[in-house]
């Protein structure tokens, strides 16, 4: 196990509680600002290595569900701990959200089709699993990001509290099906070419002592992550503000925080020709974001009277859009090229420019 795996989840308490001691003024706060984001980073890396352990352990699909589990409750634990603070935007969870969505449909599929496209020509993977990422994905959406703007018991892309409960509740039903499907009833669809053979060679690569070791530390890094993430959202406020870009923004940097190791695995498993391990990765993350961090911000805000958009304005309406057609055509074939990955490329550099230039 290396060094960092137990480290960083060490350094995150310690740097809590100095920040927590510094105050809000001073220099020894400026120094904290400029160490925090490399630790929170090495927290958020040694949590996805436990889990990976954890995964490795268990076999898939279970691992893949490890990992998104984790990063989940690490996207959870920004969104809420920047809603906390007094002077939050209501927009905060759809941006994150949306960004999300779009990073990883558009982005990390795009760069996973190209990377694997290049080394192999093409790469295939299991339709069937594919389709039901994509089915539930779809319905996900449009519940939590279109329809707000079309309901009419209040006024503006915003939904009435009996409302936020009912769609916290059917998005919750649906990732619960979806996760029946994965883990129970279908669990071929989802599983890597040629895993059937590999999984006892991965139960017994790691131990059982291994793994408990790594579940006691994932805890305890998801816990730093969490103390972190107040202390990070302050900064990110203040950089953007200083900057002069939208709120949005904020979103999107969200967003890259959580999903940078997430997307690493998955365009190492491209590498590998193991495309099937990416798609699992990145629209697992897509479903997870929509399933549990909406339900978990929209009890956050009725319970905290907080204001709550969900509704996405009609542009990104139309990046969503276009976003889902094209990831249909992509995943429905069961074979990509690079075709595929560079229109996923070029509708998320679409979106980063729009972002800063609405």
């Amino acid at each position: 196990m290396p060094w960092s795996a137990w480290v960083f989840p060490l350094l995150a308490f310690i740097l809590f509680g100095v920040a927590s001691v510094a105050g809000s003024e001073g220099a020894l706060r400026v120094a904290l600002s400029i160490i925090l984001f490399p630790v929170l980073m090495g927290t958020v890396f040694a949590a996805v290595h436990h889990a990976e352990l954890i995964a490795h352990r268990t076999g898939e699909p279970y691992g893949t569900l490890v990992l998104t589990g984790a990063v989940t409750i690490i996207e959870v634990a920004l969104i809420a701990s920047i809603m906390l603070s007094s002077d939050s935007s209501p927009t905060l969870a759809r941006d994150t959200v949306f960004a999300v969505v779009m990073i990883v449909c558009n982005g990390l599929v795009g760069l996973c089709v190209v990377v694997g496209g290049l080394r192999y020509g093409e790469q295939g993977f299991r339709t069937k699993g594919a389709a039901s990422y994509l089915t539930v994905l779809i319905a996900m959406a449009a519940l939590t990001m279109v329809l707000p703007n079309f309901t009419r018991t209040t006024p503006g892309p915003v939904y009435s509290s009996s409302q936020l409960i009912f769609v916290s509740v059917v998005t919750l039903v649906l990732y619960g099906a979806f996760l029946y499907i994965q883990t129970v009833r279908h669990r071929d669809y989802f599983i890597i070419f040629g895993d059937q053979a590999e999984d006892g060679e991965h139960e017994s690569a790691v131990s059982d002592r291994t793994a408990l070791i790594s579940v006691a530390l994932l805890v305890a890094a998801l816990v730093g992550v969490i103390l972190l993430a107040k202390k990070f959202a302050t900064v990110v406020e203040a950089a953007v503000a200083a900057a002069g870009a939208p709120y949005a923004v904020v979103g999107v940097i969200v967003a890259l925080l959580i999903l940078l190791p997430e997307g690493v695995a998955a365009i190492r498993a491209a590498k590998r020709d193991e495309l099937q391990k990416s798609v699992n990765l990145a629209l697992g993350s897509s479903l997870a974001t929509i399933g549990l961090t909406v339900p978990a911000v929209a009890m956050m805000s009725i319970l905290l009277k907080k204001p709550l958009t969900l509704g996405l304005d009609s542009s990104d309406s139309v990046l969503l859009t276009v976003t889902i057609l094209i990831s249909m055509l992509t995943f429905g074939a069961g074979r990509t090229n690079i075709l595929f990955g560079v229109v996923h490329l070029v509708m998320f550099a679409t979106y980063v420019f729009l972002t800063f230039v609405p």
